[in-house]
C-alpha cells in the first residue's frame, strides 16, 4: 500500500512540473501557443451560411448594393484576421459583423482552413 502511494505520488509530482513548466514557457514566450490548426471537412460544415453570399460568382448584393467577393481560395491568415475584426466590430459591415459574433476561434480557423483549401474558383 505504502509503495502505491510513493508511486502516485511521484506521479503527481512530474505532472505538478510539467504543468508548471508549461506555464513559465507560456510566460516568457507568449507567441508559443497558437490555435489548433483549422480542420477543412469542419470549415465546410461551418461555411454553410458563408456560401448564401460568397459562394455565388458575380453577387451583387441588392441594398445597399455592393459586390460580395467570392472567397475560395483566399489567404488563410487573412480570412482569419478578417472574421476576427469583424467578431471584434474593428471590421465594419453589420452583416459580417452578427455572423462572425457566434464564431470562436476554432470556427474561425475551420472556415479559413476550408475556403483557403478551395482555390480560385
Amino acid at each position: 500500500m505504502r509503495g502505491m502511494a510513493l508511486k502516485a505520488f511521484q506521479g503527481s509530482s512530474r505532472l505538478c512540473r510539467a504543468a508548471l513548466l508549461t506555464l513559465a514557457a507560456s510566460v516568457l514566450f507568449p507567441g508559443a501557443a497558437a490555435l489548433a490548426e483549422g480542420d477543412p471537412a469542419l470549415g465546410l460544415e461551418k461555411a454553410y451560411t458563408c456560401l448564401g453570399c460568397h459562394g455565388v460568382k458575380h453577387y451583387v448584393n441588392t441594398y445597399p448594393t455592393y459586390h460580395v467577393p467570392r472567397i475560395a481560395g483566399q489567404n488563410q491568415e487573412y480570412l482569419i484576421a478578417a472574421l476576427q475584426a469583424y467578431r471584434g466590430k474593428t471590421r465594419s459591415h453589420p452583416t459580417m459583423q452578427a455572423n462572425a459574433s457566434a464564431l470562436s476561434d476554432q470556427d474561425i480557423e475551420d472556415i479559413a482552413a476550408w475556403f483557403s483549401a478551395q482555390g480560385a474558383k
